[in-house]
């Protein structure tokens, strides 16, 4: 085997196929990079079982031939390299020989056989604009729990009705919805289709296809190995879903809105990060929402104490609760508008604290886009 490849455009494959694989694998096998050079060019695969990437680019191949050497390793070589174009062969003993200008590099090969064979995708498909996908996982990702314990939490519901895409998440406290245009071409049915996808894949598939077009996502196996793909240029990536019964979020979201307050996104997140600064990590905020401000205050270890208000336009009585910092920042980074609506649900059961929903506003008096809906649980305030 023997080709010559630009050096930039193999090293931001490499980079691309190997993103997805974990730090640590138990199987030394899935650290693996594959390398196929035919007469078409070349292909680089990465595969662990559960997520996989591949791509294609031009290359000049004089062998064909496979070959599969240690991802992290190759992609950390390749982006070091001279400018020159860079050729790998393969040596007589085996071994891989790299050579980019001056520069020589002899790297150990791994048994191709043992590598197993990458995710195939057949199943229905349809296109989503890259910048509104990748915009919406950003909006929903951060809301998945980080915590294995309860692994249907850590996932991202995907799901396609008519032509809609929506995106929703939870961690039990919050609830990230995002809706964006789905076309679902001829295939195009009312019937949902659903997937579970780790929020970690999804959010590397977020950052890569940002700027790539239309993206093609298909759904593809059956039983415990059901897959998602996403497809967009010369990149694929695959994921295996997580099985389990997602809970159904969405009837938690209120239908009367009447009650809220309306405050400047970046004035609020600035105020809370000042003011947040004392809190122990999981405290919350005590926030109280009066006619023309938002009024935080911030009870901290050793006498350590911060207020701070920002103006507001509040519809209703006077509010007082207590809200984790850090979601609520999340969330303003979300909402991507000017102004933040921030809506008092009420419940049934009036020892039960309701959520807030917090949704973009354009303006003070002008509601924003619907599409992005999040929901916050509030924490009790200690008297």
């Amino acid at each position: 085997m023997r080709f010559h490849v630009n050096r930039d455009v193999f090293s931001e494959a490499v980079s691309f196929v190997v993103k997805l694989l974990p730090q640590r694998n138990p199987q030394p096998i899935l650290a693996g990079v594959l390398i196929e050079a035919s007469e078409s060019g070349l292909s680089l695969s990465a595969f662990d079982y559960e997520a996989s990437a591949r791509t294609t680019i031009d290359a000049t191949v004089d062998e064909p031939g496979t070959i599969l050497v240690h991802g992290r390793l190759l992609s950390e070589i390749a982006s070091r390299l001279p400018n020159a174009p860079i050729q790998i062969a393969v040596e007589d003993d085996g071994g891989i020989l790299l050579t980019c200008g001056s520069a020589r590099f002899t790297l150990s090969s791994m048994p191709v056989q043992e590598y197993p064979a990458i995710p195939e995708v057949s199943g229905e498909s349809g296109l989503v604009p890259s910048e509104d996908f990748a915009t919406a996982i950003a909006q929903v990702a951060f809301a998945a729990s980080r915590d294995d314990v309860t692994p249907v939490l850590t996932g991202v519901q995907l799901e396609v009705t008519g032509t809609r895409l929506s995106l929703v998440a939870t961690d039990r406290y919050r609830v990230a919805l995002r809706e964006i245009p789905w076309d679902g071409g001829s295939a195009a049915s009312d019937e949902a289709t659903t997937a579970l996808v780790p929020a970690r894949t999804l959010t590397e598939v977020g950052k890569t296809f940002a700027h790539g077009g239309d993206i093609s996502i298909a759904f593809s196996g059956a039983g415990d190995r059901e897959i998602i793909a996403f497809t967009a240029g010369n990149k694929t990536v695959t994921s295996l879903l997580i099985k389990g019964n997602f809970p159904p979020v969405r009837r938690l979201f209120p239908e009367q809105t009447e009650h809220h307050a309306v405050v400047n996104t970046a004035e609020l997140a600035e105020a809370v990060r000042r003011v947040s600064l004392v809190l122990d990590r999981s405290a919350p905020l005590r926030f109280t929402f009066t006619s023309e401000r938002v009024a935080m205050d911030a009870s901290g270890t050793e006498q350590a104490r911060a207020t701070e208000s920002v103006d507001a336009t509040l519809v209703g009585d006077d509010v007082t609760l207590g809200l984790n910092p850090q979601y609520l920042l999340e969330s303003l980074g979300a909402v991507r508008s000017e102004f933040t609506r921030i809506t008092f649900t009420s419940s049934e059961n009036a020892n039960k604290l309701s959520p807030v929903l917090i949704t973009p506003q354009t303006s003070v008096d002008k509601g924003g886009a619907e599409s992005f809906k999040y929901l916050l649980q509030p924490n009790l305030l200690l008297r």
